[in-house]
């Protein structure tokens, strides 16, 4: 039996929001699951809460998330990073113009020592995205 290793993204109380965002960028298939549907007794103020979310896209990515358990606890990701790397230019450029969108560029898209081009940004959700394009082979 194949593993997989697949990034889990915590948020305070836009999962859902943040989902779709991925899913507007990604496409693939989206599943969202609130709390209500899985404890129909849920306090009502909680009830949309997102307790599992799973995107699994056309280019075989997986990524998965919630919202936090409790809100005022949550802490923003920190030294996490989520790497997108290929050799197919116009997806992955497309990629990052909508993931860097109402968001922070770290590190602008463009040529690197090693022959790439990549680049550095922070997603509207605080995601932190690298995206490397390599240049191909030949």
């Amino acid at each position: 039996m194949a593993m997989r290793l697949n990034p889990y993204l915590g948020f305070r109380d836009n999962a859902r929001e943040a989902m779709r965002f991925y899913h507007s960028v990604f496409g693939g298939e989206l599943q969202i699951k609130t709390l209500a549907e899985l404890r129909p007794d849920a306090d009502p103020a909680d009830a949309d809460r997102v307790v599992h979310a799973l995107l699994v896209t056309p280019d075989g990515f997986t990524l998965m998330a919630s919202d936090s358990p409790n809100p005022d606890s949550y802490q923003p990701p920190r030294g996490i990073s989520i790497s997108l790397s290929g050799e197919d230019e116009e997806r992955l450029r497309g990629f990052w113009e909508r993931l860097s969108e109402g968001g922070e560029v770290e590190t602008p898209l463009g040529e690197v020592p090693w022959g790439a081009t990549f680049g550095i940004c922070v997603d509207r959700f605080g995601i932190r995205w690298l995206v490397n394009i390599e240049a191909p082979a030949g």
